[in-house]
């Protein structure tokens, strides 16, 4: 296509150091994508959008959904068409322009590192409740510490993180299913019922916009299904892989958000499921103490931790594969893009991105870095949804109106983000074009 870059293959990597290998089938990726999505999203950013919302923190999981499945179509046939690592970085390159492309990269870095620091400090949090004790310090402390230790294993290699994940998202699940279960005669008593009401906010309750940005909120718990896509170049048979394993991904996490929104406001109502949120970072435990079953908050702590740890490995893994790519197009410090040829893994990307969690935890708060995410990870998504509708005809697998929907949906949303958060985006985004551009000056390639 005139105009734009040439598109990194496989067997772009220079011939001194270790490739990438393709080790993930449909099963594996698709629970790569739960490992990203069953942890914050429903540990931690549930109580956050119903704090937000109020009880129709329901009809945003809906929302979300919906978005989520139209982005996740849009992701993956751009994955599907040219599975290589780096994701939308990669598609805003080839299908776009190098400007977006870089964009799209800057803004996964970012939204990504936030959601990962979200983890860990959801992790800390869900482990000092098990531990019997809360305080701040120690929780942003225990934070960093597992942001390090989860990076070293990754670093390891995709064999090793996905046998880790798989664990992982077993203990996660077996939790959650327990708390839906034992909730649901809550959910459809008379009581329960009524704190579903009203089913969507009025002018007093921040009205529309208040149910918008719960939507907001809660898309950045669906983006876990774009891990496949980041990492293009270690799935089997990526033009049936990845699509496959997007589409079972989203349905699967639809439904269990939904159980966990309805289990925390018929339980607790809307507004104690926030607070706890605010408070402990670890809601779903206050759920369980609502039913009376102190047993379960331990049985949910275990699985939050496990969730927590399942998110991180999976962020962490993900972010440094888009690193990869920056740095192989020099948008990046070039000895980020090695790979140790006896681990086949990007080691330096894995740690750059490690150390950037590890200081975004140092924030110490859940409700800022949740934020934050959502705004750059709707931008994300906008583009990706833009390359989408630039793909020609035979290289499409759905309608051209599925990333219109997707990009007019992530456009419309991220304005509901508070103003505070959103300036910051924009902000960074126009520190990390200014680098790119002078470090373009600077090496004498010009764009």
């Amino acid at each position: 296509m005139q105009g734009r870059l040439t598109p990194m293959s496989d067997d772009s990597t220079p011939a001194n150091q270790g490739k990438l290998i393709r080790e993930i089938g449909v099963a594996g990726a698709v629970l790569l994508g739960l490992g990203s999505m069953v942890g914050t999203g429903v540990f931690v950013s549930v109580g956050i959008a119903a704090g937000v919302a109020g009880p129709a923190v329901v009809a945003a999981t809906v929302i979300a959904g919906l978005l989520a499945a139209a982005n996740g179509m849009s992701s993956a046939q751009l994955a599907a068409a040219h599975p290589v690592s780096g994701g939308t970085y990669e598609y805003g390159y080839l299908w776009l322009n190098p400007t977006l492309g870089f964009s799209a990269g800057w803004m996964f870095m970012l939204a990504k590192s936030a959601s990962a620091a979200t983890a860990a400090l959801g992790l800390s949090g869900y482990l000092l409740d098990l531990a019997g004790g809360e305080s701040g310090l120690v929780r942003t402390g225990l934070a960093v510490t597992a942001a390090l230790a989860i990076t070293a294993f990754v670093a390891g290699g995709i064999r090793r993180s996905n046998r880790g994940n798989a664990v992982v998202v077993g203990v996660a699940l077996l939790g959650l299913g327990l708390l839906i279960l034992f909730s649901f005669p809550v959910v459809i008593s008379p009581e329960g019922g009524a704190r579903f009401l009203p089913l969507l906010p009025g002018p007093t309750d921040g009205g529309i916009p208040a149910l918008l940005h719960g939507s907001a909120l809660m898309f950045v718990a669906f983006t876990g299904y774009g891990r496949v896509a980041t990492l293009g170049e270690e799935v089997r048979d990526p033009g049936r892989v990845i699509p496959r394993a997007v589409i079972a991904t989203v349905a699967v996490v639809t439904l269990l958000y939904l159980g966990i929104a309805t289990s925390g406001v018929g339980v607790l109502g809307a507004e104690a499921f926030g607070a706890a949120a605010e408070r402990t970072a670890a809601p779903l435990d206050a759920v369980a103490l609502g039913l009376g079953m102190p047993w379960l908050a331990g049985v949910l702590g275990v699985a939050a931790v496990a969730a927590m740890a399942g998110v991180l490995l999976n962020l962490v893994l993900g972010l440094s594969r888009v690193l990869l790519a920056m740095a192989r197009r020099g948008d990046a410090p070039g000895v980020l893009g090695h790979i140790d040829a006896s681990r086949s893994s990007p080691v330096a990307s894995v740690w750059a991105c490690g150390i950037l969690v590890a200081g975004i935890a140092l924030v110490g708060n859940v409700r800022l870095t949740w934020s934050f995410s959502a705004f750059t990870v709707l931008v994300y998504y906008a583009i990706t949804n833009l390359a989408a509708l630039r793909l020609p005809p035979e290289k499409r697998l759905f309608p051209p109106w599925v990333p219109a929907v997707g990009l007019v949906g992530c456009l419309g949303l991220s304005v509901w983000v508070e103003r505070g958060v959103w300036a910051l985006g924009l902000g960074l985004l126009a520190m990390g074009l200014a680098g790119r551009l002078i470090r373009r000056r600077a090496a004498g390639s010009g764009s």
